[in-house]
């Protein structure tokens, strides 16, 4: 599952900016939103009105010598303007622009971004060639009653994974929130392929959830895609089904509904073999006990005559069929819980109740027949 967008709201908003060491927090500011001219995404938007608004920041009336714009391989953004070099993305991208070493960079800086990623925020660096200037705080939430939902998908035996762009640290916090049962930071969308891959040459069926043309890719490759409603045109063409309320959750419908087809026309051939065991029984004997009156052996329901056993069967099976319409249109209720144990619970219903309810129902139809005097 894509985190941004699909475990959470999607809608992350810059809240506030920490500055480094010995930087003013105008010139943060004004970095920031320098450095995020080239991001056109919601959250590059949010960081200049962040600055416009709380530090009265205005786009300067300066000459761009190169845009750097935001790219989800990349994780930056940015732009030079004369002997100034201004960057901003995810900590890891902006500290292998700069050329420092995670260990070198300032303990104050390391700070603030273990303090928003702690937070379950998302921290973007910024600096100015190899000088950092500071972190944003990028705020998000995650959506309400999802963790019970992963719970009953785990319960159905399915493994949730939350694969996202953001630091492990952020990662960690978002993922025990949600109740995901692992989780694979700091992807790019080649490493959410990939993954996808490793998972299928395991022999495991994956299904994909995303909402961005990030995702696009990874919801293709998945056994089953499914794109939120409010994503990227690319993702809603890529999947294989668009989720309209735009919950990750929507799994458990569709596999619920999966499985209660499986389950409903396994309970309808499981019963219909074992129904036939009967009849074998009723109809064998009545055939052949004249030629074979070894055969008698089989009456074990001890029917009256060999016309009588023949119209029972037939009468049975009719009104088992007219039975059983109801329980294929409605279907075989479905409760999470594992393969094992269903296969368990349906074989006792409807294989064992396919074997004993024949031999019962014959009996009785036989004893009617016999009664109403009809052969």
């Amino acid at each position: 599952l894509d985190k941004t967008g699909t475990i959470t709201y999607g809608n992350r908003m810059a809240a506030d900016f920490l500055t480094a060491p010995g930087v003013d927090p105008t010139e943060l500011a004004e970095a920031a939103l320098l450095a995020s001219l080239g991001d056109e995404t919601p959250e590059g938007r949010s960081i200049i009105a962040l600055a416009t608004s709380s530090y009265g920041i205005t786009t300067p009336d300066v000459t761009v010598d190169l845009l750097v714009p935001f790219a989800a391989e990349t994780r930056i953004s940015g732009c030079d303007i004369g002997n100034r070099r201004l960057r901003k993305g995810a900590v890891d991208s902006v500290l292998r622009f700069a050329g420092i070493n995670e260990t070198n960079a300032p303990a104050e800086f390391r700070q603030a971004v273990d303090k928003v990623a702690r937070t379950g925020g998302t921290p973007l660096a910024v600096a100015n060639g190899n000088r950092l200037l500071g972190v944003i705080h990028l705020k998000d939430m995650v959506k309400p009653g999802i963790k019970e939902r992963f719970a009953e998908l785990r319960a159905m035996g399915i493994r949730t994974v939350m694969v996202t762009g953001d630091n492990p640290v952020t990662a960690a916090a978002i993922a025990s929130e949600a109740g995901v049962d692992d989780y694979l930071a700091e992807a790019k969308p080649e490493d959410k392929l990939a993954y996808i891959r490793r998972q299928q040459q395991g022999g495991r069926l994956v299904a994909m959830c995303g909402d961005g043309t990030n995702d696009a890719p990874a919801l293709a490759q998945a056994d089953v895609g499914v794109a939120m409603q409010t994503g990227t045109q690319a993702a809603r063409e890529a999947a294989n089904m668009v989720d309209l309320d735009s919950s990750p959750t929507k799994l458990i419908e569709i596999v619920g509904i999966g499985k209660q087809l499986l389950m409903t026309r396994g309970a309808l051939t499981t019963f219909s073999i074992a129904n036939d065991v009967a009849k074998y029984f009723a109809i064998i004997p009545a055939l052949f006990v004249v030629t074979y009156p070894q055969l008698g052996a089989l009456n074990v329901m001890g029917l009256s005559s060999p016309r009588s056993a023949i119209l029972s069967a037939v009468i049975f099976n009719a009104l088992i069929i007219i039975a059983l319409i109801p329980l294929a249109l409605k279907g075989i209720e479905y409760r999470p819980a594992s393969a094992a144990v269903l296969l368990r619970r349906n074989l006792l219903i409807y294989g064992l109740g396919g074997l004993v309810l024949p031999f019962a129902g014959i009996k009785i139809i036989d004893v009617v027949v016999g009664f109403l005097n009809l052969v």
